[in-house]
């Protein structure tokens, strides 16, 4: 089985799965997965431009976890959507060196729920799992994925409303 975990960066996709990897689970990071399909580095909103269609059709499907904020357009058999605030999330991006615009365009995309609406039209309902990270360790998290994996935790997702945060001028 092919476990997703995906999110905004910032909601704790690498520490949650560095604790699921000293579980013994395995994990693959997108992020080491991707080199040869960059297209070209777009300098103007800090990010790569990545050949996704050709990554995801020549991706080989693991037994094991795959993390990273692409890992919703992979077919993965359940996806974990992790979520978190985004104040807080702010909060984790600014010491990254994170510009001040790209910090705003990760809690904009936070607050209208983009990485989990993109999710949702790619997997059916029964396969999702979304995970507020806000406020919980990464044990709790790790917990909670291994309980979802192994179907102990059914899918549940929506039940997170960061709007308000549209207005805060973060």
């Amino acid at each position: 089985m092919m476990v997703g975990i995906t999110g905004t960066p910032g909601t704790g996709k690498s520490a949650i799965a560095s604790e699921l990897l000293r579980r013994g689970h395995r994990v693959v990071r997108i992020g080491e997965t991707i080199r040869e399909y960059v297209l070209e580095e777009d300098r103007e909103r800090d990010t790569l431009v990545i050949d996704v269609e050709r990554w995801a059709e020549e991706f080989t499907p693991v037994d094991g976890i795959v993390e990273g904020h692409l890992a919703h357009l992979l077919p993965c058999d359940r996806i974990v959507v992790l979520r978190c605030r985004p104040d807080i999330l702010a909060a984790r991006l600014s010491p990254r060196g994170y510009s001040p615009a790209k910090i705003r365009e990760n809690a904009e995309a936070e607050a209208l729920d983009v990485i989990l609406i993109e999710t949702l039209e790619e997997y059916p309902e029964d396969a999702v799992y979304e995970l507020d990270t806000t406020e919980q360790s990464v044990e709790e998290c790790a917990d909670k994925i291994e309980q979802f994996m192994k179907g102990k935790l059914p899918p549940s997702y929506g039940n997170i409303d960061w709007t308000i945060y549209l207005d805060t001028g973060l």
